[in-house]
């Protein structure tokens, strides 16, 4: 008897989820920004929840959550309802950096606590510094640095983000000595360093590049494998002295896991059209970002190989949360 109510209760869940599924979305979608406003998250996610209120038909709502390198953000959408009704927009520190820079403090496991959707973008990062600092080089600034050991100081958008960890790369790969000071977020950072607050930020393209261009702060190296289109004139780091430094940041969408199938195939297949029309792929690329969509099973297999990639990375660097 217990096995036929079981059944039963099984089958009217199931039903209830698959009505549920069809009529998705009937209410307000919360899109989860993990960093603070004006950042490169935040403005992605911003640009992402537009295009989706146009094709879902229910407004997507973009909610900042900052703090802890992204995990405030990552725990609150963990623990959310599996009802495709809050999705987080994932960037990789607390996808894949976190779970080394953090261990057993991570309040969430990236590949069991989330229902992956698609990969967004990825997109390098630039070394900038405030006009203060005499630097016009990389390699100049690297001198400098090593003039004044522990007295300068590099901005990051909070522990353990991809800023941090490129931050502590290249404090590893030219012996230097600097003050890492984290922040709730890429704008917070910009902000200060603007101010003068801090001397160099590790920074997003998209939080950076007006500021270069308007000549209100000095870019002098970018992280990837090859210069950005979006700002040409600055060099690579390996072209910059720094031969095989490469570091490239990278946008995913998730949901808590649970989250229905339909309800995942459904997002997926919207945020793909929305990253492949010109428009979006125009957007993004003037912010120095590449579209990159996938499947959910694409997008967890390559979470996996991407925390493996950047545990290394974080053992070979030193870093640490301070």
């Amino acid at each position: 008897m217990r096995l036929v109510l079981a059944g039963w209760a099984a089958a009217i869940a199931l039903a209830a989820t698959s009505a549920a599924a069809q009529r998705y979305p009937d209410k307000p979608v919360r899109f989860i920004a993990p960093y603070a406003p004006g950042g490169a998250t935040d403005l992605l996610t911003r640009t992402l929840a537009q295009k989706l209120t146009e094709s879902l038909g229910q407004t997507v709502v973009p909610d900042n959550r900052p703090g802890a390198g992204g995990n405030v953000g990552a725990e609150i959408a963990a623990k959310s309802l599996p009802d495709g009704y809050t999705i987080l927009l994932a960037p990789v520190s607390p996808m894949a950096i976190n779970v080394t820079l953090y261990g057993k403090k991570l309040p969430f496991n990236p590949e069991k606590d989330f229902a992956p959707i698609t990969l967004v973008a990825k997109v390098p990062l630039v070394i900038v510094v405030n006009l203060g600092v005499p630097a016009k080089t990389l390699q100049e600034f690297i001198a400098l640095v090593k003039s004044r050991p522990g007295k300068m100081t590099y901005g990051s958008s909070g522990n353990g983000s991809s800023n941090h960890m490129t931050g502590a790369m290249l404090m590893s790969a030219a012996h230097l000595d600097m003050v890492h000071v984290p922040y709730k977020g890429g704008g917070p950072g910009m902000v200060a360093l603007l101010g003068g607050e801090i001397d160099m930020m590790v920074a997003q393209i998209p939080s950076s590049r007006q500021l270069h261009m308007a000549g209100k702060v000095r870019a002098l190296a970018i992280s990837g494998a090859k210069r950005s289109a979006s700002l040409p004139d600055v060099p690579t780091m390996m072209e910059a002295g720094l031969p095989g430094f490469e570091a490239t940041s990278w946008y995913c969408v998730v949901a808590p896991a649970g989250t229905p199938k339909p309800i995942i195939d459904r997002l997926n297949a919207e945020i793909v059209k929305a990253l492949n029309t010109p428009e979006m792929r125009q957007r993004l690329a003037d912010d120095g970002a590449e579209v990159e969509s996938s499947t959910p099973a694409e997008l967890a297999r390559f979470v996996h190989s991407e925390i493996a990639k950047w545990a290394k990375a974080v053992k070979d660097s030193g870093a640490r949360i301070d």
